[in-house]
């Protein structure tokens, strides 16, 4: 049978898939690679070592199928961490710089204060935040003296993962992005789906340094000499991780919206071919755009920190072993008995923005506990949560019946139950939770037409389990006054 090879980029490791038309996952691998911490604040990755681990999955996973039999290949990756390289060798002139990395707070300040963040915010959907590739780009040519030196020889090529990816899947013979991707560079215009001079213009980059934009779904080259894979086989459909879980969790309609609890948390509600304005500090978004030019748009809030929270807690505080620890030991305790964290560990993401907030553990006495502490760490990641989706609904009017929830961190069930609880909706987990990699399956497949509408992949997904609210009113809404209290400190500690 044919098969789709999926490539899955995240942020501390790279999942290959191969997956069938019916959506049987015939193998899987998943090789992590590390993150350097070169200043406090700072984030990178090493390009080649990214490269290497791809290499590594990919080939632990074509050992158990026929590689002729790969008819397509779907890449999905975190979205704003931005990459230097070779336009032709497809050499990295530096480490990548990644989208948790705070280094350009002080220039995004700078931008608002020229008053541009309107005009940003207008074009591109985001708002001035270090979070976002297009600032990391200014920083990197005005303090890299390689990067420097290949702009003016014409050699430099920047993107974001998928660009380099696919730089390197061609063996250099293609510069390309789509609009997912795109979007989350402060330099692409959302309307007119193009980068703009004038926005580059402002962060002191050159337009021609960007990749081609070609939609979502389509093709994007043909692998070369690439170690395990014959030559030949399409690229035929790449997404940001958000968006790609968004149609992985087939949310194709307007109002639909998805939760992924990764690294960070992102929650997604497709608002159709309409590109809705935030008043609340949220961002609009490009969710995909089809081989017809059919745009999707989304609108966006992120929390910096999920899952990296209970990797502080084992990795930092030693407090578990694993991960998955945290859900006994959390459910040891009725509650968190007063205690609140804020999640600041990165600064805080929407629809707050403060790059300056640093992590806060208030109501901490002689009586509490490390499960109390694991307690706080699930109810801060779902409050997180609370705060964007209030803020979703009041851009949109209206309020959202049920939410999809996928990644890691929704497999521990007591924290879909605390995120029902303090949002007051109803949750639906899929039977596939790494919905990201599913996204690029189905983009994949809709670029070579084993999939012809996004109304055949809707009829394919499959619901695992759900989460009813069930905390009284008064309870939940004194626990989401301690932590507004706490958000407010947070913010007016530096």
């Amino acid at each position: 049978m044919e098969t789709i090879l999926a490539i899955d980029e995240g942020t501390t490791g790279c999942t290959a898939l191969i997956v069938d038309k019916n959506l049987t996952v015939i193998a899987e691998s998943s090789v992590d690679f590390p993150q350097h911490f070169p200043k406090p604040g700072w984030v990178e990755h090493d390009v080649d070592e990214i490269w290497n681990a791809t290499l590594q999955a990919v080939q632990n996973v074509v050992r158990k199928v026929d590689p002729k039999k790969i008819v397509a290949i779907g890449i999905t990756n975190q979205r704003e961490t931005v990459c230097f390289w070779d336009r032709k060798t497809t050499k990295p002139f530096s480490k990548a710089i990644v989208w948790q990395d705070r280094r350009t707070a002080d220039f995004c300040q700078e931008l608002k204060s020229q008053g541009l963040e309107e005009k940003f915010q207008k074009k591109t959907g985001l708002l001035l935040d270090p979070y976002f590739s297009g600032t990391k780009v200014a920083w990197a040519l005005k303090n890299w003296k390689e990067v420097q030196a290949a702009q003016k020889a014409g050699t430099l090529a920047v993107g974001t993962i998928d660009s380099f990816l696919v730089a390197r899947l061609t063996a250099g013979a293609e510069h390309v992005t789509e609009p997912s991707n795109a979007s989350r560079t402060l330099a692409f215009d959302i309307h007119q789906k193009e980068f703009s001079e004038e926005l580059c213009g402002h962060l002191g980059i050159l337009k021609s340094i960007w990749p081609e934009v070609r939609p979502s779904v389509g093709l994007f080259g043909k692998t070369k000499n690439v170690p395990g894979l014959p030559d030949g086989i399409p690229i035929s459909g790449i997404l940001g991780d958000q968006q790609s879980a968004l149609l992985g969790q087939a949310c194709i309609r307007e109002g639909l919206a998805k939760c992924t609890y990764g690294t960070g948390a992102f929650l997604l509600m497709n608002t159709g071919a309409k590109a809705v304005p935030s008043r609340h500090r949220l961002l609009t978004t490009i969710a995909w755009q089809l081989q017809n030019g059919e745009t999707t748009y989304a609108l966006e809030g992120s929390a910096f920190v999920a899952g990296a929270a209970v990797q502080w807690i084992r990795d930092g505080l030693k407090m578990i072993r694993k991960s998955e620890e945290i859900e006994v030991l959390a459910e040891s305790v009725p509650d968190s008995d007063g205690v609140t964290f804020v999640p600041a560990l990165t600064g805080l993401g929407a629809p707050h923005w403060d790059p300056q907030a640093t992590g806060l553990l208030t109501g901490v006495t002689r009586g509490t506990t490390s499960a109390h502490i694991a307690r706080a760490v699930l109810d801060g990641i779902a409050f997180q949560n609370v705060d964007i989706l209030r803020a979703m609904e009041k851009d949109l009017g209206s309020k959202l019946k049920q939410l999809n929830v996928d990644g890691g961190a929704s497999a521990n069930n007591l924290l879909m139950q605390i995120q029902s609880d303090y949002l007051g909706v109803k949750l639906v987990r899929p039977k596939m939770i790494e919905t990201t990699s599913l996204g690029a399956v189905f983009a994949a497949g809709m670029g070579v037409g084993i999939w012809k509408n996004l109304d055949e992949i809707q009829s394919s997904w499959k619901e695992d389990r759900s989460f009813e609210p069930k905390m009284a009113d008064p309870e939940k809404q004194k626990a989401l006054g301690r932590w507004q209290k706490a958000v407010q400190r947070t913010m007016l500690g530096h």
